[in-house]
């Protein structure tokens, strides 16, 4: 009688478990799937894969250096999940900072990691061939950086040349940037913060974006002006707030999926 017992219910157990795994995890993450989920997702429907850019650079003395790291990976997520049917790859960390020898740019202050603009090429190049590879028609770079733009949009254009008629396709979506860039600027600008406040770098709408995305990355206690070539910071953080980057993530998101959309359309 033990015997059976044990017998129903290690069935049941097994067939649980059957069930369990033939649902994927309710994720937009690329890491959290099993090579098999992800095989079945894009042999059922049609993925899209979003391929966050990010950066490892100082922000100041009162921003994390992975800042672009994490806010493109939270604002990728929201843009998967707004699109649906959407996947984000792993966020690629290392991307062009300044010169070594002497150093330039980012890479005069301690923590900042560079690779040459061929080498960021190259990464993004070989994430697309792979992801076309197996199975995904539409591969979307979206990058936190300015410094990535223009090469997200040479190996777009190369690969489409490359690909043309086949059904895979690269989009390089320069509303993401524009939206944090200059479109979240001149909302704050209409409610009266003044340019000198706002900044290009770590000053009041870089740093009300990172609280609005995760305020862990944030020393609120150091935030003040620069000068940039002393503190690393254009721009005054002092009066940033979530409540002001709410505003910039709606509006990237929003402005994200629209050219997404009309992207994958022309398709």
């Amino acid at each position: 009688m033990k015997l059976g017992s044990l017998t129903v219910a290690a069935s049941l157990l097994l067939i649980c478990l059957g069930r369990a795994g033939a649902d994927a995890p309710d994720t937009v993450f690329l890491e959290d799937l099993t090579w098999t989920e992800l095989r079945d997702l894009t042999a059922s429907k049609s993925t899209i894969i979003i391929v966050p850019v990010g950066g490892t650079e100082q922000n100041g003395p009162h921003m994390t250096l992975g800042k672009h790291n994490v806010r493109v990976k939270v604002l990728s997520e929201k843009i998967a999940r707004t699109l649906g049917n959407t996947l984000v790859a792993p966020v690629i960390a290392y991307v062009p900072e300044g010169g070594l020898s002497p150093a330039t740019g980012h890479m005069r202050f301690p923590g900042t990691i560079t690779v040459s603009g061929e080498t960021f090429q190259k990464v993004l190049e070989y994430a697309a061939r792979s992801f076309k590879l197996h199975g995904v028609k539409d591969i979307i770079f979206l990058g936190d950086h300015g410094s990535t733009q223009a090469d997200q949009r040479a190996v777009a254009g190369r690969l489409n040349r490359e690909w043309a008629g086949t059904p895979t396709r690269v989009h390089a979506i320069d509303e993401y940037y524009r939206a944090a860039d200059v479109e979240f600027p001149r909302l704050l600008k209409a409610r009266g913060y003044r340019d000198e406040e706002l900044g290009r770098h770590a000053g009041l709408a870089d740093t009300s974006l990172m609280l609005a995305v995760d305020q862990r990355m944030v020393r609120p206690g150091a935030a003040r002006p620069g000068p940039p070539e002393a503190s690393g910071v254009s721009g005054d953080p002092s009066r940033a707030s979530a409540e002001l980057g709410q505003l910039g993530v709606d509006l990237i998101v929003s402005r994200t999926v629209e050219a997404i959309k009309k992207a994958v359309a022309r398709r």
